[in-house]
């Protein structure tokens, strides 16, 4: 294909998407009033803990509701139009890759979506202990009132967060595919590993949350193992390979 031909597949696969996306905004707009009761829950059980209703979500601007409801329409209808966005990404790339890229590439997008959403549920669990600490700090005939901006913006960028950090292990063996790192090299990085697990807990988390931090560092530190012998395995098969070619197959 030229370039203009390239340029025209590209932008009628943009024009798909974002009719996804706009379509996912509006089924999101509609269920906005059950996923903000969802991340207020520790707003009501800290007025339930504390036997008053001084903690609440404040609106500071006329537009606030609407501006809050329109940004969670929006990244709802990012999730919800992902199929549609995703499949317009492969299929404008896959006419350049040969079979066994595509088969690999496959691989790797059906397990960093999986990973990506279990790592938001994580966030999502997580996101009620953080508050609720948090608001223990108050002190007595003060009040919480909440920023519905920024209290979004921290519940949304905390699931992120953790999110694109479950999928970190898919690229470890994305690189460990491509001959980048082998598996016994990923697996002797495992004491940076864990530091680099912990600081990013401590860094999601609050400081007071000890719980919440070992919980999170604890499955990142899962993951990296499992990537690892994921990698090993693939250099096992890769070494067999070779040696029934009658090639050095060792793994240094």
């Amino acid at each position: 294909m030229s370039i203009g031909a390239h340029l025209v597949e590209l932008r009628k696969r943009l024009v798909i998407a974002a009719l996804g996306l706009v379509v996912g905004m509006v089924i999101a707009f509609i269920i906005t009033d059950p996923v903000i009761q969802l991340i207020t829950e520790p707003i009501r059980v800290i007025n339930e803990q504390r036997g008053d209703a001084q903690s609440m979500l404040n609106f500071p601007t006329v537009t606030s509701a609407f501006d809050l409801r329109i940004r969670i329409a929006f990244t709802i209808g990012i999730f919800l139009s992902a199929p549609v966005w995703i499949w317009q990404i492969w299929a404008f790339v896959v006419p350049g890759l040969t079979r066994k890229e595509i088969r690999y590439t496959a691989s790797f997008v059906g397990a960093a979506i999986p990973l990506f959403f279990a790592g938001c549920w994580v966030g999502l669990l997580i996101v009620p202990h953080v508050i609720e600490l948090m608001a223990g700090f108050t002190p007595d005939g003060a009040a919480n009132l909440f920023s519905a901006t920024e209290y979004y913006d921290f519940v949304f960028k905390l699931m992120l967060v953790i999110g694109v950090a479950f999928v970190l292990p898919v690229f470890l063996v994305a690189l460990n595919v491509a001959g980048v790192l082998t598996g016994r090299a990923i697996l002797k990085g495992w004491r940076v590993a864990i530091i680099v697990a912990t600081v990013f807990a401590a860094l999601a988390t609050p400081a007071a949350d000890v719980i919440s931090m070992v919980m999170l560092a604890s499955i990142l530190v899962v993951l990296f193992f499992a990537a690892a012998g994921v990698s090993l395995l693939f250099d096992r098969r890769k070494a067999k390979r070779l040696d029934a070619m009658g090639l050095p197959g060792s793994i240094v």
